[in-house]
């Protein structure tokens, strides 16, 4: 029996996965796995087949869930739908906090409160059918509509095999979908399936204020999370001219890499939006009046198709840039100071600019490769931080060790990195998209468009075709968390390697607290389109490497 198929079934069960307020790293992103385990346990399929329902843990105990529904005529052909439940925190709903997790309830007040809303999110109410809250979005209208095919493939609807997966930790690190690779592994050689392809179901986003299209994805946009730590020169206040401090050279940084159009990379009609910081701060622990030894800086930088040579070059010339600004400002101001302290002297100094790999040969060389295994084996068994001020520590004791090179810049890449992916020219995504644009204009008079990359990042980066030539590794190399506690797999991302797309449903304003999602579209005509596309993914053969 069907329970997920009307737009009213579907709200309902919307809502009950929105009320589990499962914020990553918080205890309710545990529960929803554990709920969405508990429904799909309801089903007779599962009931029969306890087998084909599994939790799986992560090393951190959350747990992400497969459900395998293989079809009567026990083909390989598998498609696998891609999920994340996990949310951002909502302390941007000011007073409405505590309604943020209560879809109809805070559809309800803000409809009260309309006029005191942004005029476009007036306008939505009035012209449309919205239901408000954390994850309405971003993604749990998604993972609904993927629960409702689900329940068609349990009733025989597809000719092969739907395999659910719903992972948390996306909106941070990705943790689950890393960890899910080795499982999809495992159940395609224990199951004796193929995977067709990977059917994610994100959300639309809009490519300006005001766009009216509706968009299907045929890849997924790349990021990287480049990390500049910066070395200076402490000294006592009183003696500002004995030392460089790092807090200064990561303001020229700020000003190389923030909003740097060098980094803009159009591809046809998709454009990535410039870098911008993430990261901003000196590393002194506790006030006094000496100077910071060290700062650091990083940044997001999202790109299509460039190669890391390309990136690498174009971050390290925004630090050798930096690094020449600082040089010509300390010394500029020291003429000025010169000219009132007539025995002042000061030698020229030279800023010094590293990449990750050439700090770690230089410490490599200096000391050993036993003693720098030893040494960061030490920090990673006292470990207390997340990724990013543990790639920095690691950093941090190199640059430590070669204290006599400061004043540096170290350029540096941290988890999460998502490669860009991209099927938009493999013919069998070509004829399933082209299927279900013309579908949907016969059937509801919906225009589809079909973009490239669905730019709001996604775990289709970790199973789609890479767009770029370079090799991973040519990045990893430069990531001091690499087999520091952890290790990008990029083996099991090429074994698994498969077409991707994106078909999901119409919201507006991801990450806000005007969080919301269009019902009409996305729960009437989006899932005969979505099983349109399953159909249509499962008639196909993709062409194997």
């Amino acid at each position: 029996m069907k329970k997920w198929q009307t737009k009213e079934e579907l709200t309902d069960l919307l809502c009950s996965i929105v009320q589990y307020q499962s914020i990553t790293g918080s205890n309710a992103e545990i529960a929803i796995a554990e709920y969405l385990y508990h429904i799909l346990s309801q089903k007779e399929y599962f009931q029969q087949n306890t087998n084909h329902l599994n939790l799986h843990p992560l090393e951190d105990g959350r747990r992400l869930l497969t459900a395998l529904v293989k079809g009567k005529k026990q083909k390989k052909e598998t498609i696998i739908l891609l999920s994340h439940f996990d949310v951002v925190g909502v302390e941007d709903f000011g007073s409405l906090r505590n309604l943020a997790f209560h879809p109809l309830e805070l559809t309800q007040e803000l409809t009260k409160l309309k006029h005191q809303l942004p005029e476009y999110v007036q306008k939505d109410l009035e012209e449309g059918d919205w239901l408000f809250g954390r994850g309405t979005m971003d993604m749990k209208a998604g993972l609904a509509l993927h629960l409702a095919m689900v329940e068609r493939a349990m009733c025989g609807e597809f000719d092969g095999n739907v395999l659910l997966l719903s992972v948390p930790d996306e909106e941070v690190n990705s943790s689950g979908m890393l960890t899910a690779l080795p499982i999809l592994k495992q159940l395609k050689e224990t199951e004796n399936i193929e995977y067709n392809a990977c059917l994610n179901g994100e959300p639309m986003f809009s490519k300006y204020p005001g766009d009216p299209n509706h968009y299907v994805y045929t890849g997924s946009i790349g990021k990287v999370l480049p990390g500049f730590y910066c070395y200076g020169k402490e000294s006592h206040v009183g003696e500002p001219f004995a030392g460089i401090n790092p807090n200064l050279m990561i303001s020229f940084l700020s000003q190389q890499m923030e909003l740097n159009e060098a980094f803009i990379e159009q591809l046809d009609e998709e454009i990535t939006p410039p870098p911008v910081s993430l990261m901003h701060r000196d590393l002194k622990e506790e006030y006094s009046v000496q100077t910071p030894q060290s700062a650091i800086a990083m940044y997001n930088v999202l790109y299509l198709k460039q190669s890391f040579e390309e990136l690498n070059k174009k971050l390290l010339d925004s630090a050798n840039q930096a690094a020449r600004q600082t040089e010509a400002y300390v010394q500029e101001k020291a003429k000025h100071f010169a000219k009132v302290a007539k025995d002042f002297t000061m030698p020229a100094s030279k800023v010094n600019v590293f990449m990750y790999e050439e700090l770690y040969q230089e410490a490599v060389n200096r000391y050993g490769q036993e003693e720098i295994n030893r040494r960061q084996n030490l920090l990673g068994s006292q470990r207390e931080q997340g990724d990013r001020d543990f790639s920095t520590l690691l950093v941090q004791e190199l640059a430590a060790m070669c204290n006599d090179l400061a004043p540096l810049i170290v350029l540096f890449y941290s988890p999460p990195f998502y490669p860009a992916v991209s099927s938009h020219h493999d013919p069998y995504i070509q004829h399933v998209m082209q299927d279900i644009i013309q579908f949907a204009k016969k059937e509801d008079n919906i225009d589809l468009v079909n973009s490239e990359f669905f730019t709001g990042l996604s775990d289709l980066s970790f199973v789609g075709p890479v767009t770029s030539n370079s090799r991973i590794k040519q990045l990893t190399t430069n990531m001091p968390l690499q087999n520091n506690g952890f290790v990008f797999p990029e083996d099991v991302m090429d074994q698994l390697e498969m077409p991707v797309l994106n078909i999901g449903p119409l919201g507006k304003d991801a990450h806000q607290w005007t969080e919301r999602l269009e019902l009409n579209y996305s729960f009437k005509s989006l899932p005969t389109i979505i099983s349109r596309a399953i159909q249509q993914l499962l008639a196909g053969s993709p062409k194997r490497q």
